[in-house]
């Protein structure tokens, strides 16, 4: 990976923010942000559950050179580390070797179809490459044997690895430095077969259920590969008489892949709103993406030791009208988030989007995409009925960027992240600033896109009061 990303697109990324940065402060209201009453906006990221992490430094890694336009630029390429929350470590590569690492930045384990790999036919490829080499290999000898790569070290095969997958991941021409290296990229690269995506160590499906008061809201059902999962309900909602419970009524506390869980609300309870946890240990499976809000490049996973990984689904009730339920997902494909909105009250729920009004009628769901920039920040705030207010922020990162002519050949040094945000390292060698001179440039974009309230503001709202009786 990149710590030490290379210049190749920096300015291109830095015009495309800018360009970002201009459409956002046309969509974005001086209001910022609205909220129904007195109710606070439950701030949702898109995390569809699973392992949550933060980014290190490059642990094993060598030098690689990318070739663009008849320049080469000198970049260092290897393993990185993370630490899991809760307890953990993670091995990375990365799979957008134009794209700054930013140091400290928080990464959550991420579906394809919301990075860089939705699209890209050789996703399974990169894959096969990461369960066919180094760590998953760590017999050396007969790695090296594979690849006509005699004396091959854990330097070398890092960055092999490295190389191999960036050639797939960004359709880069890169070569690996050293000799040995470059060979297990090419064996790598002409040994690779397409396999499926890994499925998620932990996730939540839906991630939000609506119904009225007296009845079990649900299903929710746990999709792990964890050997079981802790069920914890939030206190305030255990304190209200809400338990989580399983198809008969039992109250759980754990659940294994398959269970299907149920929030079981009184029918005195008053109106309102609950969220329960599932967490566990488990090894999360290689080939999973990584993705930061921070526009840290994606990873994708190497290696995993026993990890905490959890997933969370809300939950939101009323004694009648409309009752909606909201959860939204980075949809690369459509270069946007979608919002999927469902209705399991006696009403219609009725909104605007960008300007066009949708109505989801009692009983029914409905996905809208909200359209966005690449490097986009956005932050969506939906009111509904009796004060319910849902929040979502993120950035929409779903591209590798394309390279430019303008490459400055830098010397590889150790690696050093830049600071989360954008703060570089400073210095002017690429190895040790993780961009370019635009990276100040960028970091003030984000600081602009933050204060204007992110990239848009959604107000949903219903249409007509609902009459009181």
């Amino acid at each position: 990976m990149l710590s030490s990303l290379s210049a190749l697109s920096a300015r291109r990324r830095g015009a495309t923010r800018l360009a970002a940065a201009t459409l956002v402060s046309g969509l974005v209201a001086a209001g910022a942000i609205a909220s129904a009453g007195t109710a606070v906006a439950d701030v949702t990221p898109q995390s569809l559950g699973g392992a949550t992490a933060t980014i290190g430094d490059l642990k094993t890694y060598g030098s690689a050179v990318i070739h663009d336009h008849g320049e080469d630029a000198w970049v260092s390429a290897g393993l990185f580390e993370m630490s899991v929350d809760n307890g953990g470590m993670l091995q990375t590569y990365c799979i957008d070797i134009h794209n700054p690492t930013q140091r400290d930045a928080k990464y959550q384990e991420t579906p394809w179809s919301g990075t860089s790999l939705n699209g890209n036919k050789d996703a399974g490829k990169i894959r096969w490459i990461l369960q066919n080499s180094y760590p998953q290999v760590n017999d050396l000898a007969a790695l090296a044997e594979k690849a006509g790569a005699a004396g091959l070290t854990e330097k070398d095969a890092a960055a092999g690895t490295q190389v191999a997958i960036w050639r797939y991941s960004d359709g880069a021409d890169v070569d690996a430095v050293d000799p040995r290296a470059e060979k297990l990229a090419d064996y790598l690269q002409k040994s690779a077969r397409n396999l499926a995506e890994p499925k998620a160590s932990l996730a939540l499906d839906p991630a939000a259920v609506s119904g009225h008061a007296g009845e079990k809201l649900g299903p929710v059902t746990v999709h792990t590969n964890a050997d079981s999962v802790t069920v914890t309900p939030p206190s305030d909602a255990t304190a209200g008489g809400v338990k989580i419970v399983d198809k008969d009524g039992k109250a759980i506390t754990s659940a294994v892949n398959g269970s299907r869980l149920y929030f079981d609300v009184p029918k005195d309870t008053a109106d309102g709103a609950a969220s329960l946890t599932v967490q566990a240990s488990t090894t999360v499976p290689v080939g999973r993406a990584f993705t930061s809000d921070t526009r840290s490049q994606t990873q994708i996973l190497a290696g995993s030791s026993e990890s905490t990984v959890s997933a969370s689904a809300t939950a939101n009730w009323a004694e009648k009208g409309a009752i909606p339920a909201l959860s939204a997902e980075k949809n690369c494909a459509k270069s946007g988030v979608d919002i999927t909105a469902a209705n399991e009250g006696d009403e219609a729920f009725t909104f605007e989007l960008m300007g066009i009004e949708h109505t989801i009628e009692a009983g029914t769901s409905q996905t809208v995409t909200i359209p966005l920039q690449e490097d986009q920040a956005y932050d969506f705030t939906i009111n509904g009925p009796n004060g319910f207010s849902k929040r979502f922020k993120g950035v929409l990162d779903c591209k590798t960027q394309a390279s430019t002519s303008d490459i400055s050949t830098q010397t590889v040094s150790e690696p050093s992240p830049a600071t989360a945000g954008g703060t570089s390292t400073g210095g002017t060698d690429l190895a040790e600033t993780g961009g370019s001179s635009t990276t100040p440039i960028i970091a003030g974009i984000a600081i602009a896109l933050v204060v204007i309230g992110g990239a848009a503001v959604l107000f949903v709202r219903k249409k007509q009061a609902r009459v009181q009786d």
